[in-house]
């Protein structure tokens, strides 16, 4: 069985998504990856149009309520926004919870391009996050095969 991770957010529309876009490229299927959100909004099209600039086509996922979950066991529950975080109710349960803080691409001013510099910038910080999320998996679990006693 794999691990499950869920992505949490409160729109479930551009971090979370991004998010497990980026996980299942990544992590080459080692991942039953989810993302929902505390009041689902749909998912942002400048967050799909980025996305696919680097080659990951998240425009078939939909926003989809936490509470759709309920009942799931989750491996990992990650939260990627503050509001998601501190308003997040105590479902859904993770065997680990874990919070990286990103900013909200939704909120960014200015031109058309500007924006999407901002959403650029966004979806490059949660790539690099789960990079290391995944250097780190996988050292800890190459550092526990290698302390394994020898018979």
């Amino acid at each position: 069985m794999r691990p499950t991770v869920l992505f949490l957010c409160t729109g479930n529309s551009c971090r979370s998504q991004m998010a497990e876009g980026w996980l299942r490229r990544l992590a080459g299927g080692r991942f039953d990856v989810l993302s929902a959100g505390t009041n689902p909004v749909g998912v942002n099209p400048q967050a799909i149009a980025v996305m696919e600039e680097v080659g990951i086509d998240i425009s078939r996922h939909r926003s989809k309520h936490v509470a759709e979950l309920q009942g799931r066991r989750l491996h990992y529950v990650i939260t990627v926004c503050d509001h998601a975080q501190a308003s997040c109710p105590t479902e859904p349960r993770g065997d680990v919870r874990i919070h990286w803080g990103f900013d909200d691409p939704v909120h960014a001013q200015g031109s058309v391009p500007e924006r999407l510099r901002v959403f650029r910038r966004v979806r490059d910080e949660i790539g690099e996050q789960i990079q290391g999320w995944l250097r780190a998996a996988d050292q800890e679990a190459e550092s526990y095969v290698t302390s394994l006693p020898v018979e």
